[in-house]
């Protein structure tokens, strides 16, 4: 079966020139537009990789208005398409102004057959690459997946992720230890997804975000007539989530009485709801989360010790993102992808200084703070690329914890840096080595003696 050829779309109104140019590429499937209602319509039917574009269009064959407008409208819907634009007259500004909105090159009219074919022969040889660095960069962040939807490359969260898997199985509660922002629910969603109740209810509440009177009722429900305004009788997230996970976020929050009535369930898994005379057993499985010193409170009296043992059945500890070296960058990629899809499609990536700013910054907000940070650099951008001030960073790097032995110094900071080159890399051996300064076999070398991986 023949190959199939790539596809070539030219807008342009002149006959003779339509005749021309697609008798004069055989080795593309050459579609012809007249104006730009067939302009648009081949290119959502066609994706074409390369278009050639006139930008004296009608109904404005002498000006450049209506081609400008068939450019912008390209950029808006695929801003992959690399786009040739024809400069007749020495309009070197219209050219010029086009490459600023998105073209990829331009060409002098009269056409030159020859130097045109070469042209669009180089714009399909670098779509085809980039397009290969979009797959090979979604493939890089898939292999960076683990409990299916964490991204990590970072040692100390796999350790948290495969933790989570080996007790996601057992009936247990569980306790996520860990600074605001950095993954604590995603990481409760994982425990639930890889345990035999992924087939029931996953049910998250913040207990800090609830005012006191109303936490109870929320937690366990109340009957028709408990209270003023209690017009029907409501389930609370503990009956709701039956069978699955409740996920009880910020729980020192919990005020003391409430807290003895949770623990009443944890022991004899059965509730009241207010009001109520029924005793309900309920099979739901607890999973906790905090950025509060539960120990503190236990010894100032405001959290339950014997609470806090039925809840901390298994603790596991989150680390923050700026211990997680090369995570932020991986992250910030999946961020700019998401956003740029859903909000500014001309947003194809970071600049240099843009990744070196997140390299370097503390995050003490964490996954939460380079969240919002790329979300409005994507909206604010004004090219394709995020630069450092789109992500509007007014600090300079955080000071690493001070190391008074060399060598344990250096070790520190070989795992940084190269954490960082092979994240910056999507783990491609060749580019980490050239962003290094070294060879190939002296990475190889430095993988296997710090126990890094690609």
């Amino acid at each position: 079966m023949a190959e199939k050829k790539p596809t070539l779309l030219v807008i342009e109104d002149d006959e003779g020139l339509q005749a021309q140019l697609k008798w004069a590429y055989d080795d593309f499937e050459v579609v012809i537009a007249g104006d730009r209602d067939s302009a648009i319509a081949a290119l959502r039917s066609e994706t074409p990789a390369v278009v050639t574009l006139d930008l004296g269009l009608p109904p404005d064959p002498d000006g450049t208005s209506e081609g400008f407008a068939v450019l912008d409208a390209i950029m808006a819907l695929k801003p992959d398409t690399k786009v040739i634009v024809a400069s007749g007259h020495g309009a070197r500004e219209s050219a010029l102004q086009a490459i600023e909105r998105g073209a990829y090159d331009f060409y002098q009219k009269p056409v030159d057959i020859d130097a045109l074919g070469l042209i669009v022969r180089r714009a399909f040889n670098l779509h085809q690459i980039e397009e290969e660095n979009r797959r090979l960069v979604a493939h890089a962040s898939e292999d960076k997946t683990v409990l299916g939807r964490l991204i990590t490359g970072a040692p100390e969260m796999v350790k948290v992720a495969r933790t989570i898997e080996r007790v996601a199985s057992a009936n247990v509660s569980v306790m996520l230890l860990g600074a605001s922002g950095t993954g604590k629910e995603l990481l409760a969603q994982g425990l639930h997804d890889a345990s035999n109740r992924s087939d029931k209810p996953f049910v998250a509440i913040n207990c800090a975000a609830i005012p006191e009177n109303l936490l109870e009722s929320e937690l366990f429900g109340h009957e028709k007539g408990a209270f003023t305004g209690a017009v029907k009788t409501t389930e609370g997230k503990i009956e709701s989530a039956d069978g699955g996970t409740l996920f009880l976020d910020e729980v020192g929050d919990i005020p003391l009485p409430l807290q003895v009535k949770l623990l009443r369930f944890l022991q004899e898994r059965t509730i009241e709801r207010i009001g109520g005379r029924k005793t309900i057993s309920v099979d739901t499985r607890i999973v906790c989360a905090t950025h509060q010193n539960l120990e503190s409170m236990i010894g100032e009296g405001t959290f339950r010790e014997d609470l806090f043992y039925r809840l901390a059945e298994i603790v596991v500890r989150i680390p923050g993102l700026s211990e997680r070296h090369g995570d932020a960058v991986l992250l910030g990629k999946a961020f700019l992808k998401r956003f740029s899809h859903e909000m500014n499609p001309t947003v194809t990536g970071f600049a240099p200084d843009a990744l070196t700013a997140i390299d370097g910054h503390d995050w003490p907000g964490n996954v939460r703070e380079l969240e919002n940070r790329v979300k409005r650099a994507v909206i604010m951008a004004d090219g394709k690329l995020v630069n450092a001030g789109d992500l509007d960073f007014d600090d300079g790097d955080g000071e690493d914890t001070e190391v008074l032995n060399l060598k344990s110094a250096r070790e520190q900071s070989d795992r940084r840096v190269i954490r960082h080159a092979l994240a910056r890399s999507e783990g491609n051996i060749s580019s980490t080595a050239k962003l290094l300064g070294i060879s190939r076999p002296t990475l190889y070398d430095l993988l296997k003696q710090y126990d890094l991986h690609a």
